[in-house]
């Protein structure tokens, strides 16, 4: 990270003056008063020039009061759940670089230089922490197989593949964070994060850090089976919005077939005795067959509205500045 931190800072800017990175760290918290001192603290030693952020989100429990103590700029969002309370992170906070992190102490704070040297060094966008466990009891078995399931169909859907879709410590560049349209309430923020990136397809990389089980007395806030559902539905929503064409011609060609199934015996009655004896029957199939006529037709012009609105968040991308390293 030094050499790449001391290439950023040998930019000339207009007034003759020297550029030096600002390195915001981002930490949204509900009811860490166990662990977000300690991440505080990690964070200062690993980047001490960063400003550390903490923004809490309705905690009933020390989680402010501790992190005030430790040194942190406190602010807080009333609005309940992680992807509200990113969204204003990314609103309120100006930087040229940003490290997003949760506050319960499971993510590697010395790995956060080396993801920024990345970062700088390749031009990159985002870099993800790919989680690595270092206790059995880091990572859950439910939590596993979801992540497992929707990296896998974001790999097949847009491409390129991720090994950790859902790894909530992430470094972006400014020029991400103020353009990405934080549309998320809840924990599908990382996920969301993801696809923006793979949908405009921006340069990010992936790089192993460890992740820790929590510190006694810290609790995690997912359930295996809400959070499992949630990402199910997400799965289906993101299908639904990036790929329309794609989710209504398969709506479609289900209907057609399940049409085609109910008509072939009616006509081939029709065909044998002249009459039409199943009419209820050919009604349906007629109904089915509009309506999978109507699901292809709607895939078409939703791919074509979601053209234009992938067209419109690279424009708001581009016109923001590139962070030169050169």
């Amino acid at each position: 990270m030094a050499e790449a931190l001391a290439e950023f800072a040998k930019q000339e800017l207009p007034q003759g003056q020297t550029a030096q990175p600002r390195v915001a760290v981002l930490m949204p918290c509900f009811n860490e008063e166990a662990a977000v001192a300690t991440v505080i603290a990690d964070f200062r030693k690993a980047l001490p020039s960063a400003e550390i952020y903490v923004y809490d989100n309705n905690s009933s429990d020390r989680t402010k009061a501790v992190a005030v103590e430790a040194g942190a700029q406190v602010r807080s969002e009333r609005r309940q759940g992680k992807g509200h309370v990113v969204r204003r992170m990314f609103a309120d906070i100006d930087a040229d670089i940003y490290v997003l992190v949760d506050g319960d102490a499971t993510y590697d704070a010395a790995s956060a230089p080396r993801m920024i040297g990345t970062l700088l060094a390749g031009h990159l966008d985002m870099v993800v922490g790919f989680r690595v466990d270092q206790a059995e009891a880091a990572y859950r078995p439910g939590h596993r197989t979801g992540n497992r399931m929707l990296t896998s169909f974001l790999s097949s859907v847009f491409g390129q593949e991720f090994k950790d879709i859902l790894s909530g410590y992430r470094v972006f560049s400014r020029r991400f964070v103020k353009t990405f349209p934080v549309l998320s309430d809840g924990f599908e923020i990382e996920t969301e994060l993801s696809v923006h990136a793979l949908e405009l397809a921006l340069p990010v990389a992936e790089i192993e850090t460890p992740y820790y089980a929590r510190l006694e007395g810290s609790f995690s806030k997912l359930n295996t089976w809400r959070d499992g559902l949630r990402i199910l539905n997400t799965i289906i929503k993101l299908y639904r919005s990036e790929k329309p064409l794609r989710f209504f011609a398969a709506i479609g060609l289900f209907l057609m077939l399940v049409s085609i199934g109910l008509a072939i015996p009616v006509v081939v009655t029709y065909f044998e005795e002249g009459l039409v004896p199943r009419l209820p029957t050919a009604v349906l199939s007629m109904g089915l067959m509009i309506l999978a006529v109507l699901s292809v037709s709607s895939g078409l012009v939703l791919d074509t509205v979601t053209r234009g609105r992938r067209e419109m968040k690279l424009l708001a991308y581009l016109s923001q500045p590139a962070m030169n390293n050169n």
